[in-house]
């Protein structure tokens, strides 16, 4: 069995029912974390539509919420909802926002890891993690 996930009559990604089942609970917990609505519908009769407005704008927030983790733990269990996320933001078309107007911000730095992890530059992360999203995207079927 499988669940599909699109944009109207577009299929994005057609999981099995346990990745989608994982998926989906993390898509709660990065809902809560974020303040945010996903645009990510609910599970009806094995489809899920996806608001592409709302999924932009969470797109958007989890991608800085994630260049802002500094504790290697976070960054490391996030990575790859993070680039499934990136998948699913490729493959419906929405130009995502790899560094938003004002990087430098907000709020300072939580849950900062002691050592902290020597800085990498920007264009580093971003280049890593969109290939990670590439990698995943072989094994995501549409």
């Amino acid at each position: 069995m499988s669940q599909c996930y699109g944009i109207g009559d577009e299929t994005l990604w057609n999981p099995s029912n346990g990745a989608s089942r994982l998926f989906m609970s993390q898509v709660s917990v990065y809902q809560a974390e974020l303040g945010l609505s996903s645009g990510i519908g609910p599970m009806q009769a094995d489809e899920c539509q996806i608001d592409p407005l709302v999924f932009k704008a969470f797109v958007d927030a989890l991608l800085a919420w994630h260049r802002r983790a500094s504790h290697a733990v976070m960054a490391a269990l996030s990575e790859g909802f993070v680039a499934t996320v990136l998948v699913l933001a490729e493959r419906a078309g929405i130009d995502v926002k790899w560094q938003p107007a004002g990087f430098a911000e907000v709020g300072g730095l939580k849950d900062v890891q002691v050592p902290a992890a020597p800085d990498s530059s920007e264009g580093a992360w971003a280049a890593a993690l969109q290939q990670k999203s590439r990698e995943l995207g072989r094994f995501m079927a549409a």
